[in-house]
């Protein structure tokens, strides 16, 4: 497994390393299966260390997690025990999916607007918002199990997704009352 691990205006050096390579790749081999790389980021927020974590599963699944302390250790272990919940959490679903699925997640690339807000209360002079950047996203094949298992596992407000049994594009997302929210058109019916 690759691991990279990086600190924002903060020295990581070998002990920290070690530290994480070893915690992380404990929990990543007690709970899931074949993880492809792991993203570790530590920064400093004002008096408190905070550590964010991104591990990509060869199912194509990714998981995140992020925690804050006043220790940089105790920022990360606190990110890993959380990593180490979702990943407990969805064990068996991750197995279940990955005897159906020997081939990794198919993703289909799409472009992503960051759109300025309107400003005051007058009236625009075009109904065209402005677009601040472009970005490109990936927009993977999943069924509607994987997509709602991926939005907890990354901790995303919605996900868009190629629905695999009827191939259109779906959304699932959080809605305000704690529920999973999944919209399919029509169209891809």
């Amino acid at each position: 497994m690759r691991y990279q691990i990086s600190g924002k205006h903060i020295d990581v050096g070998d002990a920290l390393s070690t530290h994480v390579k070893d915690e992380l790749g404990a929990a990543l081999e007690k709970y899931a299966n074949r993880p492809t790389d792991a993203q570790v980021i530590f920064s400093r927020n004002a008096h408190e260390y905070v550590c964010e974590a991104t591990v990509h599963l060869s199912t194509g699944l990714t998981a995140q997690a992020r925690a804050a302390a006043t220790g940089i250790y105790a920022a990360f272990d606190a990110c890993c025990a959380k990593m180490e919940k979702q990943l407990r959490r969805y064990k068996r679903r991750l197995k279940d999916h990955h005897r159906e699925r020997p081939q990794p997640v198919e993703v289909t690339g799409a472009s992503s607007y960051i759109l300025a807000p309107e400003g005051d209360d007058s009236e625009p002079d075009t109904l065209q918002p402005v677009i601040v950047a472009e970005t490109q996203t990936q927009i993977p094949a999943l069924s509607v199990g994987e997509a709602v298992m991926q939005l907890e596992l990354a901790g995303a407000p919605v996900l868009v997704f190629r629905n695999e049994a009827r191939q259109g594009v779906n959304v699932v997302y959080r809605r305000e009352d704690g529920n999973i929210g999944w919209i399919e058109p029509e169209d891809s019916a």
